[in-house]
């Protein structure tokens, strides 16, 4: 494991120790609270998974709403329900690892999901927030295709394109909002789905969707799956994720 992932992956342990830390302090308040534990322990579970990801609770924000094509694991589904493959992409939008997944797979996914052959479960992560200079870019990003999947959903991997093709390095203040929204023009996105940008309505969503992706075992993006099962060969080459997304297609059959 290079320098880099392993500092990513220390990165997700340590939000992972922190949200623990937070859950626990969150028990003892709630024991003390008496005839407010029901209130309190709403308010304390929305600030808790939004400050995993790094970020705050925004007053525009619907904590707990789910784009459309959610799933209830945290996913953007995307393609034919019944396809005989299902893929599996947890990815966070400053990630330069993911970046370099997307460059060499993200055409063939497409290709994959409009072929009918991958029903594709993307998951916008927001772990890398720390690494953005507390601009939060990765929650911004992920709110964006969020919003895009709720109103748009045939522009969420044309728009995921984008973001990575002009993809910030990982420790800058990543692109400002003008540049998201102008990106996700430039894809196809319709002009009032990039207005509902600012309204942030699902910085929380992906908030709850990284601290759920910590529980599952995730360790690292990108973590790819197909068919349930981790992707173990190369992931920054052309070929080798298609040929086992073929192989697994030809099994189902």
């Amino acid at each position: 494991m290079s320098t880099e992932a392993r500092g990513r992956s220390r990165a997700l342990r340590d939000a992972r120790a922190a949200a623990e830390r937070r859950r626990r302090k969150r028990i003892r308040l709630i024991a003390a609270g008496g005839g407010l534990i029901v209130v309190g322990l709403v308010a304390a579970i929305v600030i808790a998974l939004v400050n995993a990801a790094g970020g705050r609770p925004s007053p525009a924000a619907a904590p707990g709403r789910a784009p459309a094509i959610a799933t209830a694991g945290g996913a953007l589904a995307l393609g034919r329900a019944g396809a005989p493959v299902t893929v599996e992409v947890y990815l966070d939008y400053m990630c330069p690892y993911c970046g370099r997944f997307e460059a060499a797979n993200g055409g063939e996914i497409a290709r994959l999901v409009a072929a009918g052959t991958v029903r594709l479960e993307l998951h916008p992560l927001a772990f890398l927030d720390q690494a953005s200079g507390g601009t939060r870019y990765s929650t911004r990003a992920a709110n964006a295709v969020a919003t895009v999947a709720d109103r748009a959903p045939d522009k969420v991997l044309p728009f995921t394109a984008a973001l990575y093709a002009h993809q910030p390095a990982e420790g800058s203040q990543g692109l400002s909002d003008a540049r998201i929204a102008a990106l996700a023009r430039e894809s196809g996105v319709p002009a009032a789905v990039v207005d509902a940008f600012a309204g942030r309505s699902f910085e929380a969503w992906a908030a709850a969707a990284t601290q759920r992706a910590f529980a599952s075992g995730i360790t690292g993006t990108p973590t790819v799956k197909i068919g349930g099962t981790p992707f173990k060969g190369d992931l920054y080459t052309t070929g080798p994720f298609t040929d086992a997304v073929t192989a697994a297609a030809k099994g189902a059959r």
